[in-house]
């Protein structure tokens, strides 16, 4: 599995968490092990331009997903095949406000952020309310779980 992360902020950022955080998930979702994942931490302005350009839509935002092979989560017995699942973009400034308001830290908030723009990669989205249930339903669970497995990991995790 690879899965590459791109910095292109100033920001100080756990990227070895969020590469396990990406691991984690994808392993739990059966997705194939050589699908491959990007993630790439942008500035407001990039954010910015990214969002008008693509979403349509004015100002930043916190994350965005660039799906490519339009893989879905697999099964035990059927694991996705392997590919190119796509691009996460998250912005570490609007996050930290986010972060802010929730009363969490911005690790916190960029576990939350990385696990919700993967699911977008895996096809999953909150239109509808049902959609949403399963979708936020599954994102608590791939962090609680991700946060014990981290944490049971010597030398993971403060």
């Amino acid at each position: 599995m690879a899965i590459d992360l791109l910095n292109e902020t100033e920001a100080t950022v756990d990227e070895a968490q969020l590469v396990r955080l990406v691991a984690f998930a994808l392993e739990k979702l059966f997705v194939h092990p050589d699908a491959d994942v990007s993630l790439v931490l942008v500035d407001v302005a990039a954010m910015e331009q990214l969002h008008v350009q693509w979403m349509d839509e004015p100002g930043p935002t916190d994350v965005l997903s660039f799906p490519m092979d339009e893989l879905r989560p697999g099964s035990h017995d059927r694991p996705t095949p392997a590919g190119l699942l796509g691009d996460i973009v998250l912005c570490p400034e609007v996050a930290q406000a986010q972060a802010a308001e929730a009363g969490h830290s911005l690790v916190a908030e960029l576990r939350l952020l990385t696990t919700h723009g993967l699911l977008h990669l895996l096809g999953f989205d909150h239109a509808e309310p049902a959609d949403r249930d399963e979708m936020f339903t599954l994102q608590d669970r791939l962090l609680a779980g991700f946060e014990e497995h981290d944490r049971a990991t010597p030398g993971r995790m403060p």
